[in-house]
């Protein structure tokens, strides 16, 4: 195969199995030796673009949204972290944690692209929100979490402060939900074909392989 691979990661800052599938097929990536062949792009995807500024306790929105029960919850809290764990990914689930509105992180993700710094602030928030139990909502965590990466101040705050930058996460969220991608994450291979869902490092591998005989 010529030229690159392109991976269009579909996903929210607050998806677990967002930074789990990751990863995983990062791992893939390293097994085969491709890190200078493939190009990744991280693609929005709000799971809860209707999120109030206050957003709503962890637990509950789960129980609400999915129906689960606290057991569940508990359980599924236990599998992601030792999901997490088995690739270096340490869950710090508390009880107080909550569910976020993700617009602003993804409008400044677009921004990040564009400078090459974006899968830089995707683990950065990732990390900040599982990790460090911060509002990725508020302004002044997004702003603090992307000068850390390198990112100009007076550009983020240009970039919040003008509504293109939301009118563009909606039409590629849009985008997207029209091609038929309703879950995280969603991986697209070389704008062909996908994978929702954490998969295991073997699938990614076995997908990059017929990607590269291709």
């Amino acid at each position: 195969m010529d030229g690159k691979i392109k991976l269009d990661i579909i996903s929210d800052v607050v998806c677990p199995w967002c930074i789990i599938g990751y990863n995983h097929l990062m791992a893939a990536i390293e097994e085969l030796g491709l890190q200078d062949v493939v190009e990744i792009e991280w693609q929005p995807f709000e799971l809860n673009p209707d999120m109030p500024s206050e957003g709503e306790n962890l637990r509950d929105h789960i129980m609400r949204k999915y129906g689960s029960t606290e057991q569940d919850s508990a359980q599924a809290r236990i599998t992601i972290a030792e999901k997490g764990a088995a690739y270096g990914f340490d869950f710090a689930f508390t009880d107080d944690m909550k569910m976020v509105n993700t617009l602003d992180a993804h409008v400044l993700l677009g921004y990040a692209h564009s400078v090459g710094k974006q899968t830089e602030l995707k683990l950065r928030l990732f990390s900040a929100y599982f990790q460090e139990q911060k509002d990725v909502s508020k302004r002044e965590i997004l702003i603090a979490e992307a000068v850390a990466v390198g990112l100009d101040k007076a550009e983020i705050d240009a970039q919040l402060d003008h509504p293109q930058g939301r009118e563009t996460v909606r039409a590629l969220e849009s985008q997207w939900h029209q091609m038929g991608v309703s879950g995280v994450p969603t991986v697209i291979f070389n704008r062909t074909s996908g994978l929702t869902g954490a998969h295991p490092q073997d699938t990614y591998k076995q997908v990059l392989q017929e990607l590269l005989q291709a």
